[in-house]
C-alpha cells in the first residue's frame, strides 16, 4: 500500500526504516501506562520495492526483536536507551502523525490475524517481571514495562493483575498463528545470562530479513511443546531479500514435533550455545497457550498436570544377579537322584548364558528381590498394582513382546476385555443325563472316609497323607485313618492356606508341608516329627495368605493384599523358609481362584482372568495380556483344571455352573459350555474325565470327549456343600493307585476310585453281552388314561364309548403284555370321602380283595372280561399285578406263555400330595424281571395347576430318587439285570423303564384361545414348543425326565374337554388345552414304540392315550459269562498299568520337575524294590 502524504492517518510520522528491528524498538517510545488493546480491522498486505544490498553485521546480535501487536499498525519510532540503566523505558504509544513521507525502500505490514483475547500476563510492578518463554506461542498485546526483560533460571507461577480475570475471553473467528518472537528472544537471554545485560548498539543498516530468516532456521530446533498443527506465519519476508533462504515461499512457521523416541532426543542438535539449557515453561502456562491454541478461546482450567507427554525412559538394565547369591537347584552331587536344571529354575549358568536383551521392555517393573515393592507411577506398575476390575487406559496397550521361551505377544484388543466373541462357542445344550451312573465309585484299598472333627475349609494331600487345616492342622493317614499329627495355632490365628513342600529327594515328598495363616506368617512343619521346623513372621507383612503354590522345586505365596513371594531353592534344592523370597510381585486384588498352568498363574478376580508369569529370577515380563480375560455369559470363576489328555486347553468353572474352556497358547475363550444350574465349588481333572463338586454335595464326573458333554457319574458325595475336590497327582507312584480327595461342609474327607473300575467292569460286560446273551422282543400295549371318577358302567351310555375296549384290544395284536394305568378312579374333589381315607387306618392282614374299593375291583373285572371276550381263543392272558394308591390304578397281565419267565416281582407307592402325606398326588412303581432283563412301570399323578411346573419336576424327582424297592444282593445280577450302577431299590436301576401318567404339563405363555385355534388348525408344533415337559427336557439340566424318550405327539391335547362333548372346557375356569396325558421310556436303544395315540371317550374331561411297544430282553449263558468277566478284568488290568505309567511319568516330569530320562529311571528303580519286596 503506498503512502499518500507524508504523515499516516492518524497523524503520527511515516519514514522509512533500514531495519525490522528499529521498526520494532519504535514501539517501546511511548509513556507508562497500561497496556493498551484497540484492534483495527485488518489491511490487505501490499508488496514492497526489492530493498538494498544488506550491510554485514559484526557484532553479536542480541537485540530484542518485537514484532507488532495482530492487526495493529506500527508503533511510532522509539529509541534505545543505553546510558547502562538496567530497563528500557516504554511508554504508551503517541498518536499517528498524518504529516506525508517519503516512500519507504522497505514497507513493513504487521501480521493480519483478528483480535485476540487478553492472556495472563506478569504483574506490574517494583520487582522483575518474569518473562515465560514459550517459543509456540507469543502474548497477544505487547507488553510495556519500565524495566528491561529478564528469562530467569527457574519458572514462577505467573501472579494475575489486579483486576484482571484468568477467564479467555471468546473469539468468532480462530486464532492467528502466532510470529516467530520468542526463538530470538530466548537466544538473547541465554547470551545475556553469560555477558552483562547492556544493549548492544543497533545495526541499523541490517536487513530485516536476513535476522529474520535466520530466526525461523532456529525456531523448530527450540520447540518442545507436542504438535497440533502445522500453519505458515503471514508475517513474511520481502521478496527478492538475498539473505533469505525462500524467496518465493513464505517461511513455515516453527510447529510443534512429534513425541520423539529416547534415542533421538539425546542426539537433538540447537543453534542454541551448548552450555545453556532452554528455559523451562511453568506446567499452567503451557497448559493455558495450548488449550488456547488448539480450542480457541473456551475457557479451560488451570491444571497441575503436565500437557505434554514426556519422551520415553531410557531402557532399565537387566538385573543379573549375584552368581554367589542365586539359589541354585539340587546340588547333582547331593542325595540321589539329581534334580536337572529346567527352564523355570533360576541357575546362575542361564543367567550369564542367556541374558535377556536390553532393547526388551518390561510391560511393569522389575520384581523387588527382599520387600514387596510401593506402588509405582510408571503405567506398566498400575496394570499390575491394585487395579483390581478397574479397565486398562488405552495409552498403555503400545507395548513390546514378551520374552522368554514360549516368546508368546501381548494380546490386546479394542474391547474392555480381551475377550474373542468371534470365535467362542457358546454351548446352550446341557450333557447328556442318558448314561449316568449314579453308585458312589469308594476306594477298594484304604480308609473310604475321615472325620476331621473340627471346622476345616482348606486340605491338600501328598500320597499317603492328607493335610487339613484351620484354627488346627491335622495329617491324617489314608491307608489307616490314623491322625498322624495335629498342630493348634493358637488364639485368633488362623491358617488359610496349605501346601506339601517340594524336597531335595523324591522318596521324601510328602513330609513337609507349608502352612500360611491370616496374619502374614508361613510354618514349615514336618510330618514323621510331628513339630514346626521354621516359621517366617511377617512374610506377608500381616496380610492373610490365600494361596500357597508348589511349581517344580519352588513355591510360590500370595495373600490378599495381592503379594506373590516366589522362593526359589537353596543350595539343597528345595524352599527354605529362613531365606528371603527370591522375587516378589505385586497382582491386583479381589482374588477369586487360581492355578498354575505350565510356567504361568492364572488369577482370577470375579469375572475377570489375569495371567502372569513369576520366576525365581525375574527375568520374565510378569504380565502376559494387557487386558483380563472374560468368559462372555458366564459368571465369577471358582474353580479350574487341566486334562492330561487335552494338552493346551484350560477348564474354568464359574459360580453359574458354566465351564469355559480356553487355550494356553494363544489364552483365547474356545467355548463357554452350560454344565449345570448349580454353582461349581471345585474341578479336578481325573484320567481323561473332569470331576466337579457342586454346592448341592453332589460330584459328577464328565466325560468331555463328547460334544455335548456326557455324564458318566452323578452321586451324593457330601450332605453339606462339596468345597473341593483333589485329583492327588503323586498316588500312583507312592501307592499303586489313583485316589481322588473330596472335602466337604460336614468337615468330612472322602476318598474316591479315579479309575472308577466298577463302572469300567460293567460297561465292558454290556459290551460284550452279544457273547455271553440271548436276545428276544416281546410286544406291549400301554394304556394311560384320566377316568374323571367315572366306572365302566358309564361307558354303556355311548356307542362310541362303550367300543372303546373292544377296539383297543382287537387292533393290538395280541402283545404279551398289557400295561393299564387309571388316574382320578375316585372323586378327588369329594372332601369327604377324601378325609376318610386320609384318617382311616388300613387293615395291616387284609387281602388284597377287602383293601381295594369297588372302584378298583370294578374296573379289574371289567378289565378281565375284556381280555376274555376280545382277545384271540389261543392267547391266555393272566392278571399279574393290581397297585392302588388314592385314585391311581394299576393293572398288568401278560399272556400264560411268558408267566414263567417272570420274577422278583414287587411293587411300592409315592404319595406326593400334601407335602407327601396324602396320595391324591403320587406315583405306583411295580416292577419285575423278565428272564435276565429288570422292567419297571410307573403309574404316576402328579400336581395340576397351570403355575406348578416346578412343584411337578418336583414330584417327578422323589419318584425317581426314592429308593424304597427291594435291593438285589448278588453284585453279578446287579452287573447283569440293573444299570447306571444300581441295586434295584430306584427306578432308574432298571433296563427298561416305562412311565405313563397324567403328568399335568401344560402349555406355558400363550392364553386359551390362541391354543384352541392352533388345535383348530392343527398347528400343533406351535403349541409343543410351548410344553412344560418338552421344554424342561431342553432346558433344565435336573430334569429327570432328560433320560427318557417320547414318541413325536401328532394328536391334539387331550385335556380339558366337557364331559360327553368335544368342546374344550367352557367352565367358568375355561382351563387351557394341554398334553396331560402322556408315555415316556427309557431303554438305551432296546425300546421301540410304534404307535401313540389318543381315543375319543367322552365320559372324562381327558381323552385316553396308548402306545405299542417292542421290549429287548436277554437270557445270559452262565459259562459264556463267566469268560466275558475274565476278558473284563483283563482289560482293567491294562488300562491300570497304561494309566500308571502315564500318572507316574507326569508326576515326575510335571510336577516333581525332572527329566523324561531321570522319571523313567526312577519309575524302573522303584518297580524294581516292589518286586523284590
Amino acid at each position: 500500500m503506498e503512502s499518500t502524504g507524508p504523515n499516516g492517518p492518524d497523524d503520527s510520522s511515516l519514514k522509512p526504516v533500514s531495519s525490522l528491528r528499529l521498526q520494532f524498538e519504535k514501539m517501546n517510545k511511548s509513556k507508562d501506562g497500561p497496556i493498551a488493546v484497540n484492534p483495527t480491522p485488518a489491511r490487505n498486505q501490499s508488496p514492497s520495492p526489492n530493498p538494498p544490498p544488506p550491510v554485514p553485521d559484526t557484532r553479536p546480535t542480541r537485540s530484542v526483536n518485537v514484532p507488532p501487536e495482530n492487526g495493529r499498525p506500527p508503533k511510532p519510532k522509539e529509541t534505545l536507551n543505553t546510558s547502562g540503566l538496567p530497563s528500557v523505558q516504554i511508554a504508551n504509544p503517541s498518536p499517528l502523525s498524518p504529516k506525508p513521507v517519503k516512500p519507504p525502500s522497505v514497507l513493513i505490514e504487521p501480521p493480519q490475524s483478528p483480535p485476540k483475547p487478553r492472556p495472563i500476563s506478569t504483574l506490574q510492578s517494583e520487582t522483575n517481571a518474569y518473562l515465560v518463554a514459550d517459543p509456540s506461542k507469543s502474548p497477544n498485546t505487547p507488553i510495556t514495562s519500565p524495566r528491561s526483560f529478564k528469562i530467569p533460571s527457574r519458572p514462577n507461577t505467573p501472579i494475575l493483575e489486579p483486576g484482571r480475570s484468568p477467564r479467555l475471553a471468546a473469539t468468532s473467528q480462530p486464532p492467528s498463528p502466532p510470529p516467530p518472537r520468542r526463538s530470538a528472544e530466548l537466544k538473547r537471554d541465554r547470551e545475556a545470562r553469560a555477558s552483562p545485560p547492556i544493549p548492544p548498539p543497533i545495526n541499523r543498516a541490517e536487513k530485516p530479513a536476513n535476522r529474520l530468516s535466520r530466526l525461523i532456521e532456529n525456531a523448530p530446533k527450540l520447540e518442545l511443546t507436542p504438535q497440533i498443527s502445522e500453519q505458515r506465519s503471514p508475517f513474511n519476508s520481502p521478496p527478492n531479500s538475498a539473505s533469505s533462504p525462500e524467496t518465493e515461499e513464505p517461511p513455515v512457521l516453527p510447529s510443534r514435533p512429534v513425541r520423539l523416541p529416547a534415542q533421538k532426543a539425546a542426539q537433538r542438535t540447537s543453534a542454541i550455545p551448548k552450555g545453556f539449557e532452554p528455559p523451562p515453561v511453568h506446567h499452567t502456562i503451557a497448559t493455558i497457550r495450548r488449550d488456547h491454541e488448539t480450542n480457541g478461546s473456551v475457557r479451560t482450567p488451570i491444571t497441575a498436570h503436565p500437557v505434554d507427554e514426556r519422551p520415553a525412559l531410557p531402557v532399565r538394565p537387566q538385573t543379573i544377579m549375584d552368581p554367589t547369591s542365586i539359589r541354585i537347584p539340587a546340588n547333582l552331587s547331593m542325595k540321589p537322584p539329581p534334580r536337572p536344571p529346567r527352564l523355570a529354575v533360576t541357575t546362575a549358568s542361564e543367567t550369564i548364558d542367556n541374558p535377556v536383551s536390553p532393547q526388551q521392555k518390561r510391560v511393569v517393573s522389575t520384581p523387588t528381590t527382599q520387600f514387596i515393592p510401593p506402588p509405582s507411577r510408571t503405567h506398566g506398575r498400575s496394570m499390575t498394582v491394585d487395579r483390581g476390575p478397574e479397565r486398562a487406559q488405552a495409552e498403555f496397550y503400545d507395548s513390546p513382546r514378551r520374552p522368554g521361551p514360549s516368546d508368546v505377544d501381548l494380546r490386546t484388543s479394542d474391547s474392555p476385555h480381551a475377550t474373542s466373541t468371534g470365535q467362542v462357542e457358546i454351548v446352550n445344550q446341557y450333557p447328556d443325563s442318558t448314561k449316568i451312573n449314579r453308585r458312589p465309585p469308594f476306594i477298594k484299598q484304604g480308609v473310604h472316609e475321615i472325620s476331621t472333627k473340627y471346622d476345616t475349609r482348606i486340605f491338600d494331600v501328598c500320597g499317603q497323607y492328607v493335610c487339613t487345616t484351620g484354627h488346627l492342622t491335622r495329617v491324617w493317614s489314608l491307608l489307616d485313618g490314623e491322625l498322624l499329627m495335629s498342630l493348634a495355632h493358637g488364639e485368633g490365628i488362623k491358617a488359610t492356606a496349605v501346601a506339601f513342600k517340594p524336597t531335595s529327594d523324591v522318596q521324601e515328598e510328602g513330609t513337609r508341608i507349608w502352612i500360611g495363616n491370616n496374619i502374614g506368617e508361613i510354618i514349615e512343619a514336618d510330618i514323621t516329627s510331628q513339630s514346626t521346623i521354621e516359621t517366617k513372621t511377617n512374610a506377608h507383612s500381616r496380610y492373610e495368605l490365600v494361596k500357597i503354590f508348589r511349581h517344580y522345586n519352588e513355591m510360590w505365596t500370595l495373600d490378599e493384599g495381592g503379594t506373590l513371594h516366589v522362593w526359589g531353592p537353596d543350595s539343597d534344592g528345595a524352599p527354605n523358609l529362613s531365606l528371603n523370597p527370591h522375587q516378589t510381585y505385586r497382582l491386583p486384588k479381589g482374588h477369586t481362584f487360581s492355578m498354575v498352568v505350565g510356567e504361568d498363574l492364572w488369577h482370577a478376580a470375579g469375572k475377570e482372568i489375569r495371567i502372569f508369569t513369576p520366576t525365581a529370577g525375574g527375568r520374565n515380563q510378569l504380565q502376559v495380556l494387557m487386558r483380563p480375560l472374560v468368559a462372555e455369559g458366564a459368571g465369577e470363576v471358582t474353580s479350574g483344571t487341566l486334562l492330561k489328555s487335552q494338552p493346551g486347553k484350560v477348564f474354568l468353572g464359574h459360580s453359574d455352573g458354566k465351564v469355559s474352556i480356553y487355550s494356553q497358547k494363544d489364552m483365547t475363550c474356545l467355548s463357554v459350555l452350560n454344565v449345570s444350574s448349580y454353582k461349581i465349588n471345585s474341578l479336578a481333572g481325573v484320567g481323561n474325565d473332569i470331576w466337579a463338586a457342586f454346592n448341592t454335595g453332589r460330584i459328577c464326573v464328565y466325560d468331555v470327549t463328547e460334544s455335548p458333554w456326557v455324564i458318566k457319574k452323578d452321586w451324593q458325595a457330601h450332605n453339606n456343600p462339596a468345597i473341593k475336590i483333589i485329583a492327588d497327582p503323586a498316588s500312583f507312584y507312592k501307592l499303586d493307585r489313583l485316589q481322588v480327595i473330596t472335602l466337604g461342609a460336614d468337615n468330612t474327607l472322602k476318598s474316591w476310585d479315579g479309575l472308577l473300575q466298577e463302572d469300567f467292569l460293567e460297561n465292558e460286560m454290556k459290551y460284550l453281552d452279544t457273547q455271553y446273551c440271548k436276545f428276544e422282543d416281546i410286544k406291549l400295549l400301554a394304556m394311560t388314561w384320566n377316568a374323571g371318577a367315572s366306572t365302566p358302567n358309564s361307558l354303556r351310555y355311548s356307542d362310541s364309548d362303550a367300543k372303546f375296549m373292544q377296539n383297543l384290544l382287537q387292533s393290538s395284536d395280541s402283545p404279551d403284555i398289557f400295561i393299564f394305568g387309571f388316574q382320578e378312579l375316585v372323586d378327588l374333589e369329594d372332601k369327604t370321602a377324601t378325609a376318610k381315607r386320609f384318617f382311616k387306618p388300613k387293615k395291616k392282614d387284609a387281602s388284597d380283595q377287602e383293601r381295594m374299593s369297588h372302584q378298583y375291583r370294578d374296573w379289574r373285572d371289567f378289565l378281565v372280561r375284556c381280555l376274555d371276550d376280545y382277545m384271540p381263543g389261543d392267547h391266555l392272558y393272566h392278571l399279574l399285578q393290581t397297585a392302588t394308591l388314592v385314585g391311581l390304578f394299576t393293572c398288568i397281565f401278560v399272556k400264560s406263555s411268558l408267566r414263567d419267565r417272570i420274577r422278583n416281582l414287587s411293587n411300592t407307592e409315592i404319595k406326593r400330595g400334601m407335602g407327601g402325606l396324602h396320595g391324591n398326588k403320587g406315583a405306583i412303581i411295580v416292577r419285575f424281571m423278565v428272564d435276565d432283563t429288570s422292567l419297571c412301570f410307573i403309574n404316576c399323578h402328579l400336581a395340576a395347576g397351570q403355575s406348578g411346573a416346578n412343584q411337578r419336576h418336583n414330584d417327578i424327582a422323589a419318584i425317581m430318587e426314592s429308593a424304597l424297592l427291594p435291593a438285589e444282593r448278588d453284585p453279578s445280577v446287579r452287573i447283569d439285570s440293573y444299570t447306571g450302577g444300581g441295586d434295584g431299590t430306584m427306578v432308574l436301576d432298571h433296563e427298561l423303564c416305562l412311565l405313563n401318567g397324567d403328568l399335568n404339563y401344560r402349555i406355558d405363555t400363550m392364553s386359551r384361545d390362541t391354543v384352541v385355534i392352533a388345535v383348530k388348525q392343527n398347528n400343533l408344533a406351535k403349541l409343543l414348543e410351548r410344553d412344560q415337559l418338552l421344554v424342561a427336557r431342553r432346558r433344565n439340566p435336573a430334569f429327570k425326565l432328560r433320560a427318557f424318550d417320547e414318541m413325536p405327539i401328532e394328536f391334539a391335547p387331550t385335556y380339558k374337554y366337557d364331559v360327553g362333548t368335544d368342546n374344550y372346557d367352557t367352565s367358568e375356569k375355561k382351563r387351557s388345552p394341554a398334553w396331560c396325558d402322556r408315555l415316556l421310556h427309557r431303554g438305551f436303544g432296546r425300546i421301540q414304540q410304534f404307535e401313540y395315540r389318543r381315543h375319543e371317550v367322552r365320559v372324562s374331561d381327558h381323552r385316553p392315550v396308548t402306545g405299542q411297544f417292542k421290549f429287548t430282553v436277554k437270557s445270559i449263558s452262565p459259562k459264556k459269562r463267566t469268560l466275558a468277566w475274565a476278558d473284563c478284568q483283563q482289560r482293567f488290568e491294562n488300562l491300570k498299568g497304561k494309566e500308571a505309567n502315564a500318572d507316574k511319568l507326569h508326576y515326575l516330569t510335571r510336577v516333581i520337575g525332572y527329566d523324561v530320562e531321570t522319571s523313567k529311571q526312577l519309575i524302573q528303580e522303584r518297580a524294581a524294590r516292589k518286586s523284590i519286596a
